[in-house]
């Protein structure tokens, strides 16, 4: 497949971005994307870890309007038609402050490179967000990560009554997708997503899904595409 020079160097540019990546961040289009957003929106703040509870909090300066001022804001990044990966369900859950979710959806054309196809980057109300978990409660969800970290079971059994659980009332009557992530390695985690359907019926009513040819958030395209090969799995047994 040909290539332009000006594509050629930023395949080049964003490899050699990759090639400096820990190996925790080998998904690194994500991480293209969340530097981006904060090099061209947030005078390229950076978090000190990744335990704080925003990636891009309230305080620091950013080159936005008005209107986007005192609002902290987590950018992500999923595959176009999938569900967005939101982390830990009990953070989620106690949120109670508006805040931007700046979200951006990929695909994979080539086996090299990733492109982005849709940005958007609603403004997110606590009692939307709250509406979304439906009849759930934060008890309901500290029993279900009690069980989820149980050591005193096989990991496989745990993972099955996780899910038994996770299937039944008021579980399955959220609109947040649950994840348990419980594998032999020792991960106990209740994670939670959101369907990529849902993400546009509650979060952006009106907003057409339509794929991009030259997405841009406020008004900004991204420069993509991002080099950076399919995520393969190890299937346990």
């Amino acid at each position: 497949m040909l290539r332009s020079p000006l594509r050629l160097i930023l395949l080049a540019v964003l490899a050699f971005a990759a090639a400096r990546l820990p190996a925790a961040e080998v998904q690194s289009h994500g991480l293209v994307f969340e530097h981006w957003i904060a090099d061209a929106f947030f005078q390229k703040y950076r978090p000190p870890g990744y335990t704080q509870k925003w990636d891009l909090p309230a305080d620091i300066p950013r080159d936005l309007p008005p209107e986007f001022t005192g609002l902290p804001a987590n950018p992500k990044a999923a595959k176009y038609g999938t569900p967005v990966g939101l982390g830990d369900a009990l953070r989620q859950f106690d949120i109670d402050e508006p805040f931007l979710l700046i979200l951006g959806y990929w695909e994979q054309p080539d086996p090299e490179e990733k492109r982005f196809v849709k940005i958007l980057a609603p403004r997110v109300e606590p009692a939307v967000w709250h509406a979304l978990w439906g009849p759930v409660t934060r008890a309901d969800l500290e029993r279900l990560d009690t069980l989820i970290k149980r050591r005193d079971l096989d990991y496989l059994e745990v993972r099955r009554l996780a899910q038994k659980m996770k299937a039944s009332p008021p579980y399955n009557q959220t609109i947040f997708v649950l994840n348990p992530k419980i594998d032999s390695q020792g991960q106990r985690r209740l994670q939670c997503s959101l369907r990529f359907e849902d993400v546009f019926k509650y979060l952006t009513p009106g907003l057409a899904r339509d794929r991009e040819e030259t997405p841009s958030l406020w008004g900004v395209p991204f420069p993509g595409p991002v080099l950076s090969t399919p995520r393969e799995f190890t299937h346990q047994k």
